[in-house]
């Protein structure tokens, strides 16, 4: 097998998301969705493998902040399972470790499956397994009745909050989030590639708010055609936890979600986020798969 390493363009993003429908199935990642951000992300770099006319690989780079020094910087490798043993996620992996390196990365920070070849994969370039992931799916038809919020707060979709009301929540959420994954781009991009993405459904996201301010939020991407959804995100700001919010936006994205014909809900999570395991129980989500964190030091 001949391929080549490049820069990834608009152009690509139908290659792009038949390589992330291999490899990552219960994600919500169409075409349509690649496409923008590639046009428009400005946090992140993306390389392709390609053999002639296919992309038979993916690697991107979150480029950390200007003034971040020593950052640990998030990459992701991701080849379909058909093409893999063929050199392709290795060369991938060295291609985007040297941009890393050059942007002035101390750490990465990547996803690896469960599986033992992927185990492999990742020690034996340097990486030291860390965190457990989870994936999980929940049959939509039996999800329970959504919750009410408590007194004084308010449920509201995203058709009825702005951008930076979501914005301003979302940022406390992803902060402290342990895996490390959670992280952003600034308000500008965020908007051109997280608020106004394709695969986003702001009728069935999901807001709880305190006058204006949201303390509460899921963000729902769909596939029409899979009549799948992801919960992209779910949070609750610090200042507001403890009291059941997260519970009340999921029960109510969800069927919502339901009602407008999608039959099954998918969602990953860090293994040690408890507050937010129980939630997915208690709405029907069962673990299908597995992924971990792995780093290095550079």
């Amino acid at each position: 097998m001949v391929f080549e390493i490049r820069t990834a363009g608009p152009e690509d993003a139908v290659g792009i998301a038949r390589v992330w429908a291999a490899a990552v199935p219960h994600l919500v990642k169409t075409a349509r969705a690649i496409e923008l951000e590639l046009r428009h992300g400005r946090s992140r770099e993306v390389l392709i493998a390609v053999d002639g006319p296919d992309v038979v690989g993916y690697a991107n780079l979150y480029l950390p902040p200007p003034d971040d020094a020593a950052p640990r910087v998030r990459i992701t490798v991701q080849v379909p399972p058909e093409y893999r043993k063929r050199g392709i996620g290795s060369a991938l992996t060295t291609a985007i470790t040297e941009r890393a390196a050059a942007v002035g990365a101390a750490r990465l920070l990547v996803v690896v499956g469960d599986d033992e070849d992927s185990q492999r994969f990742a020690t034996g370039r340097g990486f030291t397994v860390g965190r457990r992931m989870t994936h999980s799916a929940a049959d939509l038809t039996a999800v329970p009745e959504p919750l009410a919020p408590p007194a004084g707060l308010r449920v509201a979709s995203y058709e009825d909050v702005t951008s930076r009301q979501l914005y301003d929540a979302e940022v406390q959420v992803r902060e402290d989030d342990p895996s490390g994954l959670s992280g952003g781009p600034e308000y500008d991009e965020w908007v051109r590639v997280s608020w106004d993405n394709p695969d986003g459904r702001r009728d069935l996201s999901v807001a709880v708010l305190d006058g204006d301010r949201v303390l509460s939020f899921v963000t729902t991407t769909a596939d029409p055609d899979r009549k799948l959804i992801w919960s992209n995100l779910t949070g609750t700001i610090p200042a507001a936890r403890g009291r059941g919010l997260a519970k009340v936006v999921k029960s109510v994205a969800l069927a919502r979600a339901r009602d407008a014909g999608f039959t099954v809900a998918s969602t990953g999570n860090d293994a040690a986020n408890e507050p937010m395991l129980a939630v997915n129980r208690w709405l029907g989500y069962r673990e299908t798969s597995a992924a971990w964190t792995a780093e290095k030091a550079l």
